[in-house]
């Protein structure tokens, strides 16, 4: 006869989950709590995702500046790139960190740990292998899983995610990278730089297509210097050559030309999809939308009570911060009881690549299609216009503001160059006050010579649309 345990909470997922166990523990010290995760525990960002992907990605950017030297009058040269080691470092790192969560969730006296998939069964009540469980509170913070898309040959090929690629044991001399996105952009960097030929294949016109026009292509201007990036391509086919090689075959989608890639290996990289498939939600009452992602309202509940979501689970943003601050605000409104609705005005994302990109809030486009082009302000400098910029050799980074003309609120920020992630954080806070004005940056002093005076002075030289325009066209070189 199967027996059902009752909990006071279960907390599919163990990535910003739990946060919330944690945190569910100190304000109910008898509570009873069930973790359960199918992967090994840590969530996406530790085993899968942003943190393994950035510990290969720092020695790129030591390649990349060490073969920058000679611009400075230093003569240096590279013996040997150990690409295994960078691979073995990696995993020694994020070993150690699963092993830590691992052994804290398996010895928590609150928490029953069950590294198993689970499975709705009913309202409430979540089947694990031969046990059952239910609970009137839960949080699922199920993640997600690559996209695989429908390509005539590709399961008889094989391929690489960018959660299998982590296993490896050694890069392959020439890989293609289906996808022109953020993945795409971080791996081609990681690749290229240890010593692989590498080849981008994107469906979008525009390379890394969530950035503004201009970024994008200067960011495939600079790409393109040590990899072949393709856009407005579809791969159709994929099959195998006699020497053991990989062939895609891509069509261009405006003329219908056909182009070969012959590669050792492919990495697809066109997204991520919802795991919610195993989970079965609609035996428990919880909708999904047309892609799988679980519906939830203003505060993060699913259409069933005291169900709640978080994460790359809802579809919302695939960002591990924002997956932080989605923790925070279901907790505020399931165990504090409050009615705390979510704001996503200015949600921030980093494109860890070379040259680095970041941005937060409105592209220029959608500002004016929300604020009308006479209420729209557009800010830009480069890198080289100021005494860091010039003293670190940049040529064409800049950074790009959007504000609100009549209220001065910063709404949008766009930056392509060196600590793009570091130095768009200014602009971000601001956008996390009262008024979202950009003034104190304005008029605050700024370190000189640091690389911050770009932001400031791009907030110096506010124009209209059309004057950003013309600008933009006499920096032709931006825009090839």
């Amino acid at each position: 006869m199967t027996v059902t345990k009752e909990y006071d909470l279960i907390v599919i997922g163990t990535g910003s989950g739990m946060e919330l166990a944690s945190a569910f523990v100190e304000e109910n010290p008898n509570a009873k709590i069930a973790v359960i995760d199918k992967d090994e525990p840590g969530g996406i960002c530790l085993t899968k995702g942003c943190i393994p992907s950035k510990l290969l990605i720092y020695p790129a950017d030591i390649v990349r500046t060490v073969q920058r030297a000679e611009k400075f009058g230093i003569q240096v040269e590279i013996k040997k790139i150990d690409s295994a080691a960078v691979l073995a470092r990696m995993r020694s790192i994020i070993d150690r960190d699963i092993d830590s969560i691992r052994n804290g969730l398996s010895n928590y006296k609150n928490i029953d740990y069950y590294a198993a998939t689970a499975e709705f069964v009913a309202p409430y009540t979540i089947k694990i292998a031969e046990n059952t469980i239910t609970s009137k509170m839960i949080f699922l913070s199920t993640g997600s899983k690559p996209t695989i898309p429908s390509i005539e040959g590709l399961e008889e090929v094989g391929y690489l995610t960018s959660d299998t690629i982590l296993k490896i044991m050694q890069l392959p001399q020439s890989i293609a990278i289906i996808g022109g996105g953020y993945i795409a952009a971080e791996y081609s960097h990681f690749l290229s730089a240890m010593g692989s030929k590498v080849t981008i294949i994107g469906r979008n016109l525009q390379f890394i297509p969530e950035e503004e026009p201009e970024i994008s292509a200067l960011a495939k201007r600079e790409m393109q210097k040590h990899s072949t990036i393709l856009t407005g391509q579809e791969v159709r086919k994929v099959e195998k050559t006699l020497d053991g090689k990989k062939k895609l075959i891509a069509v261009d989608r405006e003329s219908r030309k056909e182009t070969e890639i012959i590669a050792d290996e492919i990495l697809l990289a066109v997204g991520r999809m919802p795991n919610s498939d195993i989970l079965h939600p609609e035996k428990a009452g919880i909708k999904t939308d047309e892609k799988g992602f679980l519906v939830v309202n203003e505060y993060l509940e699913t259409t069933q009570p005291g169900v709640w979501a978080m994460g790359d689970s809802d579809g919302k943003f695939m960002f591990k911060h924002v997956a932080n601050y989605e923790s925070q605000i279901v907790y505020y409104n399931a165990v504090e009881k409050m009615k705390v609705s979510v704001d996503y005005h200015a949600v921030p994302h980093a494109v860890f690549s070379e040259p680095e990109i970041a941005s937060v809030g409105l592209r220029e486009s959608e500002a004016v299609a929300k604020y009308g082009e006479d209420d729209v302000l557009v800010g830009f400098q480069k890198y080289a216009d100021t005494a860091k910029g010039e003293a670190m050799a940049l040529e064409d980074e800049f950074v790009k503001v959007i504000v609100e003309r009549k209220t001065g609120r910063i709404i949008g920020a766009h930056i392509i160059g060196p600590q793009a992630s570091v130095l768009i954080q200014e602009i971000i806070n601001l956008m996390y006050t009262s008024d979202q004005s950009y003034e104190p940056l304005s008029n605050a002093m700024h370190i000189h010579p640091a690389l911050s005076e770009v932001v400031a002075r791009a907030f110096h030289s506010l124009m209209t649309p059309a004057q950003y325009s013309h600008l933009l066209h006499e920096h032709t070189n931006l825009l090839k």
